[in-house]
């Protein structure tokens, strides 16, 4: 790896990097978990960190789960976490559109009963999560009733997507004023094996193409996920290192918020693939270089253990 990012951290350099840090965000699936299974150590690395008076926070991008179901979760594997340290996409969209949005109005969800469970703790409604099957003909498509009250749509992940959702989508955002947010544009899922299933962003774009406009996402790489832990924990982004396994989403968004990066290769990601980055010459793709790489984040177990 040429230049000075993308260093291996070992030996001395994992309690130097630790000791200029007090927060660490961690993606979760393919960095302390895959599937259902803990990345070996890991549990006893976060329980480390947060014994030595880390702030220890879990970032994703996965709408599926509400913040207590991750908490389930973490806690079933072994980690120690509470709910005020998740922050998935499901509980970010909800509080961007209570907060930054100041969103009055009902949303059309096309999502996950999670995402359904998040607005409505914070007191927003909804309507669309289940299926929504077709029938009559195309003039009746282009005039499906529409809640009067929906001022925004909201899209994540939905087993249940379909021709008819992605209408009334367009519907709803063809009314003047309707708002239109993505939980993420995550177009893969990877899988054990080197499978891989569709992912929200493909959902994404094929409303974006129908209505002909483009979302606002909250997921990583977008600085919200991270505005939305630094504005309840007063974190300091100086002092605070992102470590994930998607160069693309993990180290874009420790990029773009200046944060120390640290590229695990447990998960999606390569060194090929940082290096590519790195060699590119582009600003964009330079981004998604991180700072350092470790095998696991079970490396960091003898600085801790120290």
């Amino acid at each position: 790896m040429s230049g000075s990012k993308c260093t291996r951290l070992s030996g001395a350099l994992v309690k130097q990097l630790l000791d200029s840090v007090d927060s660490i965000l961690f993606d979760c699936d393919g960095v302390i978990w895959r599937g259902d299974q803990a990345i070996p150590d890991a549990p006893r690395v976060i329980n480390l960190l947060k014994e030595k008076g880390k702030k220890v926070f879990f970032v994703t991008n996965n709408s599926t789960k509400t913040r207590k179901m991750y908490v389930d979760k973490l806690t079933a594997l072994g980690f120690n976490a509470t709910e005020e340290e998740v922050f998935g996409t499901a509980y970010c969209s909800a509080v961007y559109l209570k907060t930054v949005c100041k969103l009055e109005g009902k949303v059309y969800l096309i999502g996950s009963n999670a995402m359904k469970q998040e607005l409505e703790a914070v007191g927003i409604q909804q309507t669309g999560v289940g299926p929504d099957h077709i029938s009559g003909k195309q003039a009746d498509w282009a005039n499906v009733p529409l809640d009067p009250e929906v001022k925004a749509v909201v899209v994540g992940f939905d087993e249940h997507f379909s021709y008819m959702k992605l209408n009334r989508a367009l519907q709803y955002l063809n009314q003047p004023g309707c708002l239109f947010v993505g939980t993420n544009r995550d177009t893969r899922l990877p899988l054990e094996g080197g499978k891989a299933v569709p992912g929200t962003g493909c959902l994404l774009q094929a409303v974006e193409t129908a209505a002909q406009c483009q979302a606002q996402t909250v997921g990583k790489p977008n600085h919200f996920m991270f505005d939305c832990v630094a504005s309840k924990f007063g974190v300091d982004r100086e002092r605070c290192l992102m470590v994930g396994d998607r160069l693309d989403t993990d180290i874009m968004l420790g990029s773009n918020c200046g944060l120390k990066t640290l590229l695990t290769l447990t998960g999606v990601s390569t060194l090929a693939d940082a290096d590519a980055h790195q060699k590119s010459g582009c600003v964009e793709r330079q981004g998604m270089v991180p700072d350092y790489y470790v095998e696991s984040i079970a490396d960091f177990l003898p600085a801790l253990q120290g």
